[in-house]
């Protein structure tokens, strides 16, 4: 059973949202300390973080902050702010999905589905790609360059860099990354991908790689 760790202060909709998970056979633990959110993250161990922008004492980007210090387990937002600046915020702060309100529970519910099964599921392919002195390796979701310097990747760059690698000198479209992370990339914003395909460049770029990722305008990205 996977335990969604809850982190919504409007009683209401977080017993709503909790019930409806645990209809799904989901282990929901309901934070109701606002001010001990990462106390409770690391004692409950939780699979996937649910986490609310406007919070009390600290709101969600901060605590999604402290979260990222810690573990890279996957983070879905659920928030009433519609901006895109918000939610290219929470992408940057590290979370994985992004859930306006009011959400469909059927939606919420498919969304966390998604970000499981290929948070924990990705994770056992045991072969390694190398192209152009760069080696992914799946068995550990790090990337290594040739001189040896290795970065970990987020479950996002996990699975862009593998679609990109094992397409190699193909065109990948901006619509079979999105399917590929997010499954029904009607939900999700345009400028979501953009920010997670340059946040996987900025980590190439660490290791010497900064122009590994190239832009077909109107067309998708090629690793050639």
């Amino acid at each position: 059973m996977f335990t969604i760790m809850l982190v919504e202060d409007d009683e209401k909709i977080r017993g709503i949202v909790a019930d409806t998970l645990r209809k799904w056979q989901y282990e929901v633990v309901e934070t109701t300390d606002f001010h001990g959110v990462l106390a409770d993250f690391e004692r409950s161990r939780p699979h996937l973080v649910l986490l609310d922008v406007n919070l009390p004492v600290f709101d969600g980007y901060y605590w999604c902050q402290q979260i990222r210090a810690v573990s890279k387990v996957p983070i879905l937002f659920i928030s009433s702010r519609d901006q895109n600046m918000d939610i290219i915020m929470a992408m940057n702060m590290g979370g994985d999905d992004f859930v306006q309100k009011p959400f469909d529970l059927s939606v919420l519910v498919a969304k966390i589905s998604a970000v499981i099964r290929r948070n924990y599921t990705y994770q056992d392919e045991g072969h390694k790609l190398t192209h152009r002195g760069l080696t992914f390796n799946s068995a550990n979701s790090t990337v290594e360059a040739a001189g040896g310097q290795a970065a970990e990747l987020s479950r996002n760059e996990f699975i862009m860099l593998q679609l990109l690698m094992r397409s190699a000198g193909k065109i990948v479209s901006r619509e079979e990354l999105m399917q590929a992370l997010w499954h029904d990339e009607q939900f999700v914003d345009d400028n979501t991908l953009t920010v997670n395909v340059n946040r996987l460049r900025r980590k190439l770029a660490e290791l010497g790689q900064d122009d590994f990722i190239a832009t077909r305008k109107g067309m998708g990205y090629i690793v050639e």
